[in-house]
């Protein structure tokens, strides 16, 4: 026997065909798109097929619907959206809807990043890096903890103030100290979260402050998506 699974996500009325021409940038095909007797759509790229209900008083804003699509070329199709997205909009949209989130490593054996479509909902693309797939107990060491933590408050929970909490209460620590990547990656995380909750001018001050952290050549090397973002967000 073979199965399939088939995530079918709902969409706002109003925005299926906006929904339709989101999927298309990023290299999805529609093959099937109707108005009436209800607004219901289908997109494929490759071996994936999402389909999309409307519902006339949907809201986005509050949708916490989604899956998740495992694949062994994460930093391909991160890579694929983005260029897709900005050909589409004229620039990458990292906060409200639509966006797309950084791509970066899991303390949980995945690579992924998060996209949300402009009906809200949350596409994770996720590879593996270990073959143990289950859940970890949170690292016990205070800045790695707080990483761990605030990026699945941020992404997973979508609680952006519960992430911003975390930060901030290690940033403010005085008797620790996180080591020059890990404050690269809590600011960076931070000026992320700033962003998205629209406080721009405190966002620029954090992003400032990751910049002028220095790092050897290997500090750097593991760092690179935070710096990747940091440019993006710094752009």
């Amino acid at each position: 026997m073979a199965e399939t699974t088939i995530p079918m996500l709902p969409c706002r009325t109003s925005l299926i065909e906006s929904v339709v021409e989101f999927y298309v940038a990023l290299g999805f095909e529609a093959t099937q798109l109707q108005k009436s007797p209800y607004a219901y759509a289908v997109v494929e790229r490759g071996s994936v097929e999402l389909q999309l209900y409307g519902m006339k008083d949907y809201d986005p804003a509050s949708s916490h619907s989604g899956c998740y699509v495992l694949t062994d070329e994460v930093d391909t199709l991160h890579a694929a959206f983005r260029a897709g997205l900005k050909a589409a909009l004229g620039s990458v949209p990292t906060r409200g809807l639509p966006r797309i989130g950084p791509l970066k490593d899991m303390s949980y054996g995945v690579r992924q990043f998060l996209i949300t479509d402009p009906t809200g909902n949350t596409i994770r693309i996720g590879q593996p890096t270990s073959e143990d797939q289950n859940h970890r107990p949170a690292p016990k060491e205070t800045f790695a903890r707080a990483l761990h933590m605030a990026d699945l408050f941020a992404d997973s929970k979508q609680d952006l103030p519960g992430a911003a909490k975390i930060v901030d209460r290690v940033l403010g620590l005085t008797d620790e100290q996180p080591t020059p990547v890990q404050r690269l990656r809590l600011l960076v995380l931070r000026g992320d979260i700033a962003q998205r909750m629209g406080d721009m001018e405190r966002a620029a001050g954090l992003l400032e402050e990751a910049e002028r952290i220095q790092l050897d050549t290997e500090e750097r090397k593991s760092a690179d998506d935070a710096l990747a973002r940091l440019a993006e967000l710094r752009s």
